[in-house]
């Protein structure tokens, strides 16, 4: 479990963050929506401490990150997953390699036992084929499951995602969605999701942060989305067509039943 308390970021004048609280539990996929601009991006760096807040605390079930010295924030990162928005794959390594690397950086284990683990990591994504490829020869669904075998390759407690569907389309985006959320709940994860893709959101949005200009304007689940009196979330969950057509008949089996 990951806790955020009265947290804070400004960058000179310009107050990014405002009195975020939150709690992304352990085993969900917890969501956080919003607008470009509206701090998601800020948030996450700050939950995996890239950037350092200006006040508030961040709590790796009970530790605080913001008060740890360098080689407890080197431990607590050996706990952490990475996925990067674009997949962030190295082009001179093959998959194997890739999905070996963190375990090559933070581990002991010699290369036959860092081999296996990758293999086994591939098998869980579904790519027992593509070992000795190299990303420009894969696809870019193949490259999301690549980096989600490096992303769980050291057994992660927590593990962040950053639009992982961005570029994607609609049939993959949803084969990415379901494979995080499998490993969120087989590996009993905290997995926190920066996105503004509503599709995810109503497919596997367990927990759903919005973030309004700097502030949590909402939080609740999927289901809890689409009754929801909130203006500003309205606003941007129901901004296209599809959307406001599924509001418009929620509304009105609402007022039948």
């Amino acid at each position: 479990m990951i806790e955020v308390q009265h947290l804070y970021k400004s960058f000179e004048e310009k107050e990014v963050l405002k009195d975020i609280s939150a709690i992304f539990e352990k085993g969900k996929t917890n969501l956080i929506i919003g607008r470009s601009g509206s701090g998601k991006t800020v948030l996450i760096k700050n939950l995996i401490g890239l950037i350092r807040p200006t006040s508030g605390e961040i709590l790796y079930d009970k530790r605080n990150l913001i008060a740890m010295a360098k080689k407890e924030l080197k431990t607590l990162r050996r706990e952490m997953g990475m996925l990067f928005q674009g997949s962030a794959l190295f082009d001179s390594m093959t998959v194997l390699e890739n999905v070996m690397f963190p375990l090559t950086m933070f581990t002991r284990n010699n290369w036959k036992e860092r081999e296996k683990r990758a293999k086994f990591c591939l098998e869980r994504v579904n790519l027992t084929d593509a070992d000795n490829l190299y990303p420009g020869e894969i696809s870019g669904g193949m490259m999301k499951r690549v980096a989600i075998a490096r992303a769980i390759a050291m057994n992660p407690d927590y593990l962040f995602c950053d639009e992982p569907n961005s570029g994607l389309d609609p049939k993959t985006s949803l084969l990415i969605d379901d494979l995080i959320h499998d490993i969120t709940k087989e590996y009993n994860i905290t997995t926190v999701i920066n996105t503004h893709d509503m599709n995810s959101v109503m497919n596997i949005g367990e927990k759903i942060m919005f973030i309004n200009e700097g502030r949590k304007a909402w939080e609740g689940t999927k289901d809890e989305i689409m009754t929801s009196t909130n203006t500003e979330l309205n606003d941007f969950v129901f901004a296209s067509d599809l959307f406001k057509k599924v509001k418009e008949v929620e509304n009105y089996n609402n007022e039948e039943g």
